[in-house]
């Protein structure tokens, strides 16, 4: 799967969330990881989303994952927390700011 419709697809499915409860910034980067790698942010700006094939130097916070299991991820098919802990997904960084990702993203 190429990036862009990689992005596409996460960017479908966040633009159809309440974004309401980000104020200010929210910045993740994504770091796949696998066979097929690359990179792209999610940004979330007082309630506006983007999407992007780049690295986002600000970055509140990075997540590592393979494209297989963030698809899984993106569409509710596999959880956060499951994924964190089976070693399918890494983060790092602000701790809030990725909770209020998840929270976001598992409504």
């Amino acid at each position: 799967m190429k990036n862009q419709i990689l992005t596409d697809m996460v960017y479908n499915r966040l633009s159809k969330k309440d974004l309401s409860a980000v104020k200010g910034k929210l910045a993740i980067q994504v770091n796949l990881t696998g066979k097929i790698g690359g990179v792209f942010y999610i940004e979330i700006l007082d309630g506006v989303l983007s999407v992007m094939p780049y690295e986002y130097i600000d970055r509140d916070a990075t997540i590592s994952v393979a494209i297989s299991n963030l698809q899984k991820i993106v569409s509710g098919k596999l959880d956060i927390d499951k994924a964190i802990a089976e070693g399918k997904m890494k983060v790092e960084g602000d701790i809030d700011k990725l909770l209020l990702f998840k929270d976001i993203l598992q409504k």
